[in-house]
C-alpha cells in the first residue's frame, strides 16, 4: 500500500510540473507521514548520501567543465575538429559531432556539452546556410555523448548507487561514445549529400596540425585525469581535483582567455550545477531507503524472474523502461532510483554491473534529447531561438539513431566491455 502510495504521489507531482528533486521529497514526505516513519530518518539520510568519497567528483569535473569552458577550450576543439572532418559534404555537422565528442571527454554533461559546442557551431552552420532547426537538433544530439564518453556524471552516481568501479565504467564508455558518434556522423553525411549542404574547406593535414597544437594542453586533460585513475596514481575523486586545478591553470595562463575578474563567475556557475545535482540525490536517497524498506528490488526480481531469466531479454527490457522514464525525468535522479531496484536482479542473473552500468547510463544519456524533460533541447532551443517542437522534429532521426545503437550495444556486449577487459581481468 505505502508503496504505491509512494509512486502515485510522485507521479502526480511530475504530472503538475513541481521539480523533480522537490517531487522525491513531497512522495517520501508523504509516505513517511501516513507510514509513521520518524522523520528523524530524514536528515539521516540526506547526511549518508552526502557522506561518500565518490560523490566528490561531482563537484570538482563540474568546476573543471565551467573552467575550460570559460577558458577557451570550446573554440579550439571545434577548430581541430573542423581541420579533420570539415572537408566532407555535410562537414559543419559533422563537425559539431566530433566536437561534441572531444568536449565530452572534459566536461561530463550533456548540457554542458550541448551549450559550449552550440554556442560556436549553430551561428557557424546558420550562416552556411543550415537550416535553424537541424543545426540545433544535431547539436542536442550529439551534446548526450558528455554523459556516455568519460568522464561522465551519470557514471559517478551509479557508481556510488550501485558500489560499481567508477575507472571501469568510465572505460566502458569509450567504445559506445565512439560507436554512437561514428553513427551520427554517417547520418549526416548521406543527408548533406542529399539535401546539398556543401563542404568546408579542402583538408589540408597542415591545419590539422596547427589546430592540434592550439588546443593540445585541452586535450591533454582527459589524458592526465583517465590516464592517472588507470595508472593507479589517484582515485576517480583525486582525479577530478586534479582536472580542476589543471583546467584552471590551462585557462588562466596557457590560453590566458580566464581573467581573475571572471573566476567568481566560473565557481558560482559550478557551485549552481553542484547544488542541483546534490540535492536531487539527497531527495532520491531519501526515496531509495524507502523503496529498498519496502522491498521494492526483491519484489521487482520476483516478478521479472517469474517471466524470464535470460539476461539480454532483461537488459532489452531494461532499456525500453528507461527510454520511457527518460522522457519525464532527468538522468540523474532516474539513476539514483532505478540502479538499487535493477541491479540486485542482475546480479542474480550473472549481468556483468558494469556492462549493466554502461547500458543504463547511455539509456538514460537519451532522455536529454526526449521531449517534454529534455535538457539539451531546451539548451539549443535558446541559442538558435528555434522552439522546442521544431528542433525534436529535427532531433528524431539521431534520436532512432542512437536508440538502435543501444539495442545493437545490449546485443553485442563487446562494444563496451572489450576496453575495459583490457585492463581489467
Amino acid at each position: 500500500m505505502l508503496l504505491a502510495l509512494l509512486f502515485i504521489v510522485l507521479i502526480i507531482c511530475l504530472v503538475v510540473s513541481v521539480p523533480i528533486g522537490i517531487a522525491l521529497g513531497i512522495a517520501s514526505l508523504v509516505v513517511a507521514f501516513v507510514g509513521d516513519i520518524p522523520l528523524m530518518i530524514l536528515p539521516q539520510k540526506f547526511f549518508t548520501t552526502n557522506d561518500s568519497f565518490p560523490l566528490l567528483c561531482i563537484p570538482f569535473f563540474m568546476l573543471a567543465g565551467s573552467v575550460m569552458t570559460a577558458g577557451g577550450v570550446s573554440q579550439r576543439l571545434v577548430n581541430f575538429a573542423s581541420s579533420i572532418v570539415g572537408s566532407f559534404s555535410g562537414g559543419l555537422a559533422m563537425v559539431v559531432v566530433l566536437g561534441c565528442m572531444f568536449f565530452s571527454a572534459i566536461s561530463g554533461s550533456s548540457a554542458a556539452t550541448a551549450a559550449a559546442i552550440g554556442a560556436i557551431m549553430i551561428p557557424a552552420m546558420a550562416n552556411r546556410g543550415y537550416p535553424k532547426d537541424f543545426s540545433a537538433g544535431i547539436t542536442a544530439s550529439a551534446g548526450a555523448l558528455g554523459m556516455i564518453i568519460p568522464p561522465s556524471m551519470l557514471m559517478i552516481v551509479y557508481g556510488v548507487a550501485a558500489e560499481a568501479s567508477i575507472g571501469q565504467l568510465f572505460l566502458g564508455g569509450f567504445g559506445p561514445g565512439i560507436f554512437m558518434g561514428l553513427a551520427m556522423m554517417v547520418y549526416v553525411y548521406f543527408v548533406s549529400r542529399k539535401q546539398g549542404y556543401s563542404a568546408g574547406e579542402k583538408f589540408v593535414f597542415r591545419n590539422v596540425w596547427v589546430t592540434f597544437r592550439e588546443c593540445f594542453w585541452g586535450l591533454l586533460m582527459p589524458v592526465i585525469i583517465l590516464g592517472g585513475i588507470y595508472g593507479g596514481i589517484f582515485t576517480p575523486t583525486e582525479a577530478a581535483a586534479v582536472g580542476a586545478f589543471y583546467g584552471f591553470v590551462i585557462a588562466m595562463f596557457v590560453y590566458k582567455e580566464l581573467k581573475w575578474s571572471g573566476v567568481g563567475e566560473v565557481l558560482i556557475d559550478a557551485a549552481k550545477a553542484t547544488a542541483v545535482v546534490m540535492f536531487i540525490m539527497n531527495a532520491a536517497g531519501f526515496f531509495g531507503w524507502l523503496l529498498v524498506n519496502f522491498k521494492a528490488p526483491q519484489l521487482i526480481a520476483e516478478g521479472i524472474i517469474r517471466y524470464t531469466s535470460d539476461p539480454t531479454l532483461l537488459m532489452l527490457f531494461v532499456v525500453v523502461l528507461l527510454l520511457f522514464v527518460g522522457t519525464f525525468m532527468n538522468a540523474v535522479p532516474a539513476m539514483v532510483i532505478m540502479a538499487p531496484i535493477f541491479v540486485p536482479t542482475m546480479k542474480i542473473l550473472g549481468i556483468d554491473p558494469i556492462f549493466a552500468g554502461v547500458v543504463m547510463s547511455i539509456t538514460l544519456s537519451l532522455g536529454c534529447i526526449t521531449p517534454p524533460v529534455g535538457v539539451d533541447l531546451f539548451v539549443t532551443s535558446s541559442i538558435a531561438k528555434v522552439s522546442i517542437e521544431k528542433i525534436a522534429r529535427s532531433a528524431l532521426p539521431f534520436i532512432v539513431i542512437l536508440i538502435i545503437c543501444t539495442f545493437i550495444m545490449v546485443l553485442i556486449p563487446d562494444i563496451i566491455m572489450f576496453i575495459p577487459s583490457l585492463f581489467y581481468k
